[in-house]
């Protein structure tokens, strides 16, 4: 088996952006983001994105024979079989992993961080079994990063506070938009625009914040400049740009996540976040992520 077949069944070019949402959710909930129990937190939510990838594509292989023949299950690079198995091993390494991180370290958080896990392999399961024609799939996928959100925030403090729900809402508004737009995908277009202002919901609510916290404009400014000029590719429609859009909103992620960071005070690691940005952006040029 190929590297890398394993690098596009698990479109790792967009792993930065779980990094920096682990980021955001450890410095929302109050959290010291570097002890002990970073690691295996990072590698947990890394394998339950990548497992999740893996099942999208165990799960799609007959529409991606008709639609997207490159894909490599449909293209006889790996069996569907072996990537049902890798993904559902990926999930329940995850949890274990999480399990270990709340009861094996000094201050752990108990059973909180594999309980929000099992949550988030439940949701990334019906995501990927029924997304194609379902309509509130993408508060589904939403949910998913959401609970990527909840689970690294208390993996470091439970139970979760105000801050770190409030932040999860402006993240499932902006994934439920961009989730949208990548469901219409292969059309080549968007058929209708009114869920696209579920990405502005983020823009607006800190755009009234910077009122009383000013050192979060250059954060808002490059967040917004971004997800608008996303959204140019959507409204011009010429042919590729909607896959263009949806590369271009997932790296938009880790600028949220940017955003929220330094809303908390803590701009160093919003500049952290904005390494994941451009990060995601290289990767993306050698790993579809789409």
């Amino acid at each position: 088996m190929k590297l890398e077949v394993l690098l596009k069944l698990g479109r790792v070019s967009n792993l930065p952006t779980v990094w920096t949402n682990i980021m955001a959710g450890v410095v929302l909930a109050g959290g010291v983001l570097w002890d002990a129990r970073t690691i295996p937190v990072f590698l947990s939510l890394s394998l339950f994105y990548v497992g999740g990838m893996f099942l999208n594509d165990a799960y799609d292989a007959e529409f991606d024979a008709k639609e997207r023949p490159e894909r490599p299950i449909p293209a006889g690079q790996i069996s569907q079989k072996l990537v049902f198995q890798s993904g559902f091993g990926m999930l329940v390494a995850a949890v274990l992993l999480l399990l270990w991180s709340g009861t094996g370290f000094t201050g752990g958080t108990g059973l909180w961080p594999a309980m929000s896990g099992v949550a988030l392999a439940f949701a990334i399961v019906i995501y990927n079994r029924n997304h194609k024609d379902n309509p509130f799939s993408p508060l589904v996928m939403g949910i998913c990063r959401v609970l990527v959100y909840v689970t690294a925030g208390i993996s470091f403090v439970a139970p979760p506070g105000v801050p770190l729900l409030l932040g999860a809402t402006w993240l499932l508004a902006y994934l439920i938009g961009l989730t949208y737009i990548a469901k219409q995908e292969n059309l080549g277009r968007v058929e209708n625009l009114w869920p696209l202002l579920f990405l502005g919901a983020p823009v607006v609510y800190y755009g009234v914040k910077i009122l009383t916290d000013s050192a979060i404009a250059p954060f808002w400014i490059l967040f917004t400049g971004w997800v608008l000029f996303a959204l140019y590719f959507v409204n011009r429609r010429a042919k590729g740009d909607i896959p263009r859009a949806v590369v271009s909103l997932i790296a938009g992620i880790s600028l949220l996540d940017a955003l929220m960071i330094a809303g908390t005070g803590e701009p160093m690691l919003a500049l952290i976040a904005i390494a994941g940005f451009a990060l995601t952006l290289v990767f993306q040029k050698f790993v579809s992520g789409t």
